[in-house]
């Protein structure tokens, strides 16, 4: 069996207990090594072969897969994060199942969830926000035009952006066209769980500035809206508040 494996976001404790087993039982290991942390490797047996992902192709990978289907092995393709969100693996299952070979996709824990507990705050703020908006500024891989950033922008709501802290001058100005005013809360958090994590704190006018002091261009998240400072107070824990659960 082939197993699509989240790897978390990068504290080795934040893989699922299913993700680990599976890597402790791995004949053939594929990670994603410019973004899983390798500690995560220390699990496996000794004699399982590792593959570093970030020096092969599509087809190159697929083709491990395949030996190592053939060989009656257990593979496993290790992604950072959750498999789901900007993992590339709905390419590479769509080569297996022109293979006819049987695969899992086993979930993980995604850095936007690492963010969050890094900053110490809940995306969906009660009587505030209760969306979340999770997307990329266009680079060298394209964003449909109906996502264009500041449209996205013009909701107002909670707004994680994935592989762009790179270009967040253009984050920034882009939010602002969409509505987002300068002092609405942003932050930063690079390589969110790992030891080294960092967050930088600020507002939409000030966080570009702050985070290119801070030598961030990488491995980072950019948050922006109101969840960064604003609580709210939920109906379900109200004592006037009846339910299933509670009259």
């Amino acid at each position: 069996m082939i197993y699509f494996v989240g790897a978390g976001p990068g504290d080795p404790e934040l893989i699922t207990l299913k993700g680990h087993r599976l890597l402790q039982q791995a004949d053939l290991v594929i990670y994603a090594g410019s973004l899983v942390n390798p500690a995560l490797l220390g699990c496996t047996r000794p004699g399982t072969r590792i593959y570093d992902s970030a020096r092969l192709n599509l087809e190159e990978i697929v083709t491990l897969m395949e030996q190592g289907h053939a060989r009656g092995e257990e593979v496993v393709r290790l992604h950072t994060g959750d498999p789901s969100l900007y993992g590339a693996i709905g390419e590479q299952m769509e080569l297996l199942d022109g293979k006819d070979i049987p695969y899992q996709v086993v979930p993980g824990v995604s850095s936007f969830l690492a963010a969050a507990a890094a900053v110490q705050r809940e995306y969906t703020v009660p009587e505030a926000t209760q969306t979340l908006i999770i997307t990329r500024l266009e680079g060298r891989t394209p964003v449909p035009p109906a996502e264009d950033m500041r449209l996205l922008a013009a909701h107002g709501s909670s707004m994680v952006i994935f592989l762009s802290v790179d270009m967040i001058e253009k984050v920034v100005e882009q939010m602002r066209h969409g509505g987002y005013p300068g002092e609405t809360p942003a932050a930063v958090v690079e390589k969110a769980s790992w030891p080294e994590e960092r967050v930088v704190r600020g507002t939409l006018d000030s966080i570009a500035a702050l985070t290119r002091a801070a030598g961030i261009n990488k491995t980072a998240l950019i948050m922006v809206g109101d969840f960064l400072h604003s609580t709210g107070k939920s109906k379900l824990y109200d004592r006037e508040f009846s339910h299933g659960y509670r009259p």
